[in-house]
């Protein structure tokens, strides 16, 4: 299918979707007149992408995992797997946020908010 067709179908802008294609989530023919030439499964996955960036993963990611999920045996726990990663990174960044958190709050309101709080010792 054309472009503009795929675009309809996904609800993504033509723009969008050659962005897609410059990173590697999506691949089309050449057509002989030059016009871009997609395979029909390209309408699933990119529901499958954009669902995974709704649940926080990056362009990057989808991209990388993308090839994995499609050569394992069992995509459901590849899937898995990948959820269980992403939520360490996340609960990772989350306890930086909250150390970041502490620190602030610790520096506020002093006289000079750049200058390291006294610890409590």
């Amino acid at each position: 299918m054309r472009i503009g067709e795929l675009a309809t179908r996904v609800g993504l802008s033509r723009d969008a979707l050659r962005f897609y294609e410059q990173v590697g989530i999506l691949t089309s023919e050449r057509r002989p007149n030059g016009y871009r030439d997609y395979p029909p499964e390209a309408v699933p996955w990119l529901a499958y992408v954009r669902t995974a960036q709704a649940l926080g993963f990056t362009l990057a990611e989808i991209a990388r995992h993308g090839e994995e999920l499609a050569e394992a045996p069992d995509q459901a726990t590849a899937l898995s797997a990948l959820f269980a990663d992403k939520i360490r990174i996340i609960d990772t960044r989350m306890a930086e946020l909250a150390a970041l958190r502490a620190e602030l709050t610790a520096r506020a309101g002093t006289g000079c908010p750049l200058r390291p709080a006294p610890r409590a010792g």
